[in-house]
């Protein structure tokens, strides 16, 4: 937990010194907007409630592509990796307090896209299932984290990760629902998005919103868990081999 506190106390730091990494604090309301006023110029301001769940997911993986996906590669480029290596606590865990202080950030976007809605929008939505919105909320972050942590060791292995970073997201928002819901994607494409954990959680957060039961909650949320577990485990088999062919090479800190 030493490891853990440091990371996140590392990263507010960052915050407060580059405040323009969270930009996406400031354009998710805008985004709340935009769908929320085609919602309604379409008639349907019924589905208002999956207006205001977007741009949180979208603030969310930003976070995830843009600051935790790069964090390992930033410390490379600042020669400040060999100080975390040789630090008296684990490597992986300051990491991880760096990133989940980042999906902290994150669902900091939802509250404020849901005060936005209700507050400015008069967007008039009811959590119906509060348990599994509460499940599948932290599930989510759960999953986000580990998966943040899987491309930050991705980016370091790979020399087109900065082609991949930028054009990530509007795939992984169409294979996660996000923006269009999976039922409307054509059959060959559909299978795909069950490998990608906003898909399973997309449809839960979406059907807390509704009065009706949710169909197979609890296996939804397994996959969501499932998922972060995958990704947790080829985040750790990554690391291990990064650092391990770092110490040999003598390229820890290769930029």
């Amino acid at each position: 937990m030493r490891g853990f506190r440091s990371g996140f106390r590392l990263q507010l730091s960052f915050f407060r010194n580059y405040p323009d990494s969270l930009i996406p604090l400031l354009t998710a309301p805008l985004f709340t907007v935009v769908f929320t006023m085609v919602l309604r110029h379409g008639g349907r301001g019924d589905l208002s409630g999956y207006a205001m769940i977007a741009p949180f997911y979208m603030s969310l993986w930003w976070f995830a592509i843009f600051n935790g996906g790069w964090v390992i590669q930033t410390e490379r480029w600042e020669g400040t990796i060999e100080y975390l290596v040789a630090a008296p606590v684990g490597f992986v865990s300051v990491i991880v307090g760096r990133i989940s202080t980042m999906l902290l950030a994150g669902a900091v976007a939802f509250g404020e896209v849901w005060v936005f809605g209700r507050y400015v929008l008069r967007t008039n939505v009811t959590i119906h299932h509060p348990y599994v919105f509460t499940a599948s909320l932290v599930l989510t972050l759960i999953a986000m984290t580990t998966t943040s942590l899987f491309m930050a060791n991705l980016f370091v292995l790979s020399r087109t990760a900065v082609t991949f970073s930028n054009s990530a997201s509007y795939p992984v928002y169409l294979l996660g629902g996000i923006l269009v819901p999976i039922a409307l994607l054509p059959g060959w494409l559909q299978p795909a998005t069950n490998i990608v954990f906003l898909s399973w959680s997309s449809k839960l957060l979406r059907g807390s919103l509704s009065a009706g039961p949710i169909q197979g909650a609890a296996f939804d949320l397994s996959m969501i868990a499932l998922l972060a577990v995958v990704a947790l485990g080829l985040a750790t088999a990554f690391m291990s081999r990064i650092l391990r062919h770092a110490r040999s090479s003598g390229e820890l800190a290769l930029r």
